[in-house]
């Protein structure tokens, strides 16, 4: 089923980004004073890159078949909205809830697939308009109210650490290497790509098309309600707000990170680093007292330079 141009990662793009999360995390320690290297400092550095990360293979997933999901940031904030309304307003187990969450991020994932491929209608107009709807609905049902005070296990949970190593940051990990097998080992997973490298031959070998746009807009609001679930057991309260700053990041990790956007070629691992360093970069912005729009100009530069380098790469190849 594979051909050359189904490669699940760039090694040269993956060393590299090694390398400069490295070299940023040492500029970091040596101008800041070693402050970064505190232990607070560190567990909050690893905590909150749990929820890029996941973001990015959400958007990720979609990616591989030459698709975009503007809906993730939404629909992680919506699916954090309501296992927090089920724990609080109507009295469920925090792991029914959570279940309810990860369930209604998948929903709406499948929505979206299934609209993409019975309307024809390209995933970036579709996600366009089920993130309209379901902002509407965040700020239209819920309100601007704010939950909080649900499951004190789940949020000791979610802000606990193991060997030191925050708990929501080693399970966002866990999310990535199952994601990695799948595209990897899993046939379903192999067939995705093979419909994004090259849809015809894919069809000729025997691959449904239909099937894999599907599955990879149900993997990748499945993944944003992964992502919406650690917010809840993170924060300890969550409002109308959240997912709504996840856009952007949910691109430039898959992005930077060595992510072909006309589908078949994925990174789990460069996805991940890429978080990270971009993670880096909010940390500089806080460490600096830069201005953060400055921060996302930086970052937004950084994502079109590298469409851009891909691009040349790819004519390049030609």
């Amino acid at each position: 089923m594979t051909t050359p141009s189904l490669k699940i990662s760039f090694r040269g793009t993956e060393f590299t980004l090694t390398v400069l999360a490295v070299l940023a995390f040492v500029v970091l320690a040596l101008t800041t004073h070693g402050s970064v290297l505190h232990g607070d400092t560190l567990t909050a550095i690893f905590q909150f890159l749990a929820v890029p990360m996941v973001i990015g293979l959400a958007q990720m997933a979609v990616l591989g078949v030459g698709q975009m999901n503007l809906s993730v940031g939404v629909v992680t904030g919506f699916c954090a909205m309501v296992t927090a309304w089920l724990m609080v307003d109507v009295g469920l187990p925090a792991w029914l809830a959570l279940l309810a969450g990860l369930a209604t991020g998948a929903a709406i994932g499948l929505v979206n697939g299934l609209i993409v491929v019975l309307t024809r209608i390209n995933g970036f107009i579709v996600t366009l308009a089920t993130m309209t709807i379901i902002d509407g609905l965040r700020y239209g049902v819920h309100g601007t109210a704010t939950y909080q005070g649900y499951s004190p296990g789940l949020v000791r949970l979610g802000q606990g650490s193991v060997l030191g190593v925050p708990t929501v940051f080693l399970f966002a990990v866990l999310v990535a290497i199952a994601v990695a097998v799948f595209f990897r080992h899993v046939t379903v997973g192999r067939q995705l790509l093979a419909s994004g490298g090259n849809p015809l031959a894919a069809r000729l070998s025997g691959v449904s098309n239909d099937r894999s746009l599907v599955l990879a807009h149900l993997l990748s609001g499945l993944l944003a309600g992964v992502a919406g679930v650690i917010v809840v057991a993170l924060s300890g309260s969550v409002n109308a707000t959240i997912g709504d700053d996840l856009l952007l990041p949910s691109f430039a990790a898959p992005i930077i990170g060595g992510v072909a956007l006309a589908g078949g070629v994925i990174s789990v691992v460069g996805t991940c680093l890429a978080a990270l360093i971009v993670r880096l970069v909010d940390v500089a912005q806080a460490q600096y007292s830069i201005n953060p729009d400055w921060v996302d100009l930086i970052v937004g530069a950084v994502v079109l330079g590298a469409v851009l380098i891909t691009q040349l790469r790819g004519r390049a190849a030609t």
